[in-house]
């Protein structure tokens, strides 16, 4: 029987190094997630990897099924998830090279389906009820204690906290664009952030955000603006390093049973109508 506890999603630089690892494709009422799952372990814990955008880069961040992604982790035993992510910086401060975890969200997203809960009836016929989830506080507090102490025992002073603006991509920013983020006290942008987080709470599962910074956005930098190139190279530069934090942060995650953050209680007294994997 398949089971993992812990996820990750994020490239295939996570995993591929890893022995034994378990390739499962996962069906979902949603369709196909944007890869397989790929199952090893880490430190004693089960993890599941699950390639963002494919395994060859293939699908654009607003056309991820996202929906799919938290499902197929869910249905496989998985009940925390880190999600490292590539962004960009909107304070002159924080530079390439900067990690970020982040304790707030604000979503300029436009057409992604973020929720389970719309009415609208599932494959084998049974229907969701319209839930209204809270989200005041969209990141694990306990997931990202321990993200921040992962990093500083590696020598990598973290920022703790700040607040992700996800965009819809997959284009960067324009400068005005930019300017704006930055001018409403915002600390970073990427495109993938969000709905991840809100299906993540949506199922109980504890979500927490690794945010890396590749490049300075466009507002905040007078160069020629941000290039694909350019956000590969940074983020080759420091996928070694942020493989060694996320793995320790992987060990350093509390046991399923002990959880008892906000997370597992988003729905508490609520009846969905369907049941969850």
């Amino acid at each position: 029987m398949v089971n993992a506890e812990i996820g990750v999603i994020g490239g295939s630089g996570f995993y591929s190094f890893l022995d034994d690892v378990s390739e499962i494709q996962v069906e979902t009422p949603y369709g196909p997630p944007s890869d397989s799952l790929y199952l090893g372990e880490l430190a004693g814990r089960q993890v599941a990897f699950l390639p963002r955008h494919g395994r060859s880069h293939t699908v654009p961040p607003h056309k991820i099924n996202y929906r799919a992604n938290l499902w197929a982790l869910r249905s496989v035993g998985v009940r925390q998830v880190l999600g490292p992510c590539a962004v960009g910086g909107l304070r002159a401060e924080y530079g390439p090279g900067t990690l970020l975890v982040p304790d707030q969200l604000v979503d300029r997203t436009k057409s992604r389906a973020q929720t389970y809960f719309d009415g609208e009836p599932l494959p084998d016929g049974s229907v969701p009820n319209v839930v209204h989830t809270t989200f005041a506080d969209p990141y694990c507090p306990v997931g990202r204690t321990v993200a921040l102490e992962s990093a500083r025992g590696r020598g990598w002073e973290p920022v703790d906290g700040g607040t992700m603006v996800v965009i819809e991509g997959p284009r960067f920013s324009t400068r005005a664009e930019s300017r704006w983020h930055a001018a409403a006290g915002w600390s970073v942008v990427g495109m993938t952030g969000h709905p991840e987080a809100v299906l993540a709470r949506e199922l109980g599962l504890c979500y927490t955000s690794m945010a890396l910074v590749t490049d300075l956005d466009a507002g905040a930098e007078t160069g020629e603006g941000v290039s694909h190139t350019e956000v590969l190279k940074v983020f080759g530069e420091n996928v070694g390093r942020l493989r060694e934090v996320l793995f320790d942060a992987v060990a350093a995650l509390p046991p399923t049973a002990s959880r008892s953050c906000l997370c597992t209680h988003a729905h508490d007294g609520w009846d969905l109508g369907i049941e969850l994997p």
